[in-house]
């Protein structure tokens, strides 16, 4: 297949939708984003509707790159037309774009012309367009749009007729927009295939689809595979009313079913961003692909499949890795009474500490207590149950101090079932010297493993900066985890044996 062709309009449609359109300075800012983005073709703006785009039009023309196509929007009026060529024929391919309502509904409700003076309108408007550029630049283009082309179904004989004279005028771009989604995108797309028969094959059919029932992305991506070759897409889906085709939605959609998409994939997000930023229009939660929920799972069987195949380029529950557009954050997981042990264990081992899986189903039916009072928790509330059962476990237990008395000796206090002990202990460091106090004080324990972690942040409150994690063989052969977190290393190894002992004596 042909490559599909992006054409943008965020500087014109979206800028127009704007309660604040951008100035020149942001128009270039944008421009050069565009051009990160490697966008084929840019419409820079509608000249005729005041001197300030038209000043934006010339400056952006400037700008260009060599292969860019540099549009302009012009009614099918002489004065319209020779603004757009005023404004940008000094690009090194300008397009003169102009447009035409076809539709019975539009031609009799709102112009109040026949067909016949519309199609004669536009195939004039045309005429003169490629005939006034084409002096000033031989590498200049045409294009026509059907306005209202969805419209159409009623009399597309007409359609395609008046277009056929309008090729023949010099026209190379025919663009058929659904300026507003009224049907299905099955009924718009056979429209188009129409369309696309009856034309001279070396005409490029472009779409331009409005949102308004939310299909234009839908629409968008199937009337490429129908022979729509070029797409009229705006940043962050801006545009009149619901919003023009998004960008970044048809990209990824078309690269998801196998097609080269001549984007700069990976600029995708951060794009976004700016566009936001700079045109004060949040990005919705939900929002596809960019929004700050779009890679967040909550339900249970859902975290469960993300994390499984988080590694992998198709995840269970997401379309993309979110690399592929820029994004440098990964699958969210939040706890709510929705969601179940995985959350639990990968909540908590993103956060640093720890976690065994069958610790992770202990502490689940707690959390999922306080969810369903509270709602999503975050890891904060989830990192105090932690805390309260797996490292402050109370048992027969309670370590009072250990310090080092000369060498490799040294002194434990602790209390056993309320009863206060000290005893001396000698070994290769604090943790088998406190093991030997252990055994001589009448509780022998084997250790099996042991590792220190560093923490970045003292999570507890209590300026911690270390976690030691020891395994003691337990009375039937059993391996016991202990767990705690201490400013000091030696004490943090101590506490973990405590701990691990009062799992044992309860």
């Amino acid at each position: 297949m042909i490559k599909p062709f992006f054409y943008d309009i965020t500087l014109r449609d979206g800028n127009q939708s704007l309660k604040k359109p951008w100035q020149l300075s942001e128009k270039c800012t944008i421009f050069e984003k565009l051009h990160e983005l490697n966008v084929q073709a840019i419409e820079v703006g509608f000249p005729a509707s005041s001197h300030m785009d038209f000043e934006a039009c010339v400056k952006l023309a400037d700008m260009a790159w060599d292969n860019l196509v540099v549009s302009a929007l012009a009614r099918s009026v002489q004065s319209d037309i020779d603004s757009v060529i005023n404004s940008i024929a000094h690009a090194n391919i300008p397009r003169v774009h102009t447009f035409l309502t076809l539709s019975p509904f539009h031609m009799q409700y709102v112009l109040n012309k026949t067909p016949q003076y519309c199609a004669q309108r536009a195939i004039e408007a045309v005429n003169y367009a490629y005939k006034s550029i084409r002096k000033v630049n031989k590498n200049a283009q045409v294009q026509f749009s059907v306005e209202h082309f969805g419209d159409c179904l009623e009399n597309i004989d007409f359609v395609i007729a008046t277009l056929k004279k309008v090729v023949q005028a010099g026209a190379c771009v025919i663009n058929l927009p659904n300026t507003v989604e009224r049907t299905r995108p099955a009924t718009f797309i056979s429209l188009v295939e129409r369309v696309k028969n009856a034309l001279p094959d070396d005409v490029i059919i472009s779409l331009h689809n409005h949102n308004d029932l939310g299909m234009a992305t839908a629409t968008t991506v199937e009337g490429y595979f129908a022979g729509a070759v070029q797409l009229e897409c705006c940043l962050n889906g801006l545009g009149e009313r619901a919003g023009n085709t998004d960008f970044a939605q048809v990209a990824v959609a078309l690269h998801n079913n196998g097609i080269d998409v001549p984007i700069n994939l990976e600029k995708i997000y951060e794009v976004s961003m700016i566009i936001s930023q700079m045109s004060k229009i949040k990005i919705y939660e939900k929002a596809p692909l960019v929004g700050p929920e779009a890679l967040a799972h909550r339900s249970g069987i859902h975290q469960d499949g993300a994390i499984k195949t988080k590694d992998m380029d198709f995840g269970a529950y997401r379309p993309i890795k979110p690399t592929l557009i820029g994004r440098d954050d990964d699958e969210k997981i939040g706890f709510t009474s929705q969601s179940g042990k995985t959350a639990v264990f990968e909540i908590i081992n993103n956060a640093g500490y720890p976690i065994t899986i069958d610790e992770a189903v202990r502490l689940t039916p707690i959390i999922k207590a306080i969810s369903e009072k509270k709602g999503e928790l975050g890891v904060e509330e989830i990192l105090q149950v932690y805390y309260k059962e797996i490292l402050d476990v109370s048992g027969a237990f309670e370590f009072v101090f250990f310090k080092l008395i000369s060498g490799e000796k040294f002194e434990l206090g602790f209390k056993f079932k309320g009863e206060q002990k000290q005893v001396m202990g000698s070994g290769n460091g604090p943790l088998d010297a406190c093991l030997d106090a252990l055994k001589n004080a009448g509780f022998p324990r084997k250790l099996s493993f042991y590792k220190q972690y560093a923490l970045n942040e003292d999570k507890m409150g209590s300026g911690a900066t270390a976690m030691s994690v020891i395994h003691l063989i337990g009375k039937n052969g059993e391996e016991i985890i202990g767990r705690a977190i201490d400013q000091n290393t030696a004490r943090a190894n101590v506490r973990a044996i405590f701990n691990a002992l009062n799992q044992v004596y309860k």
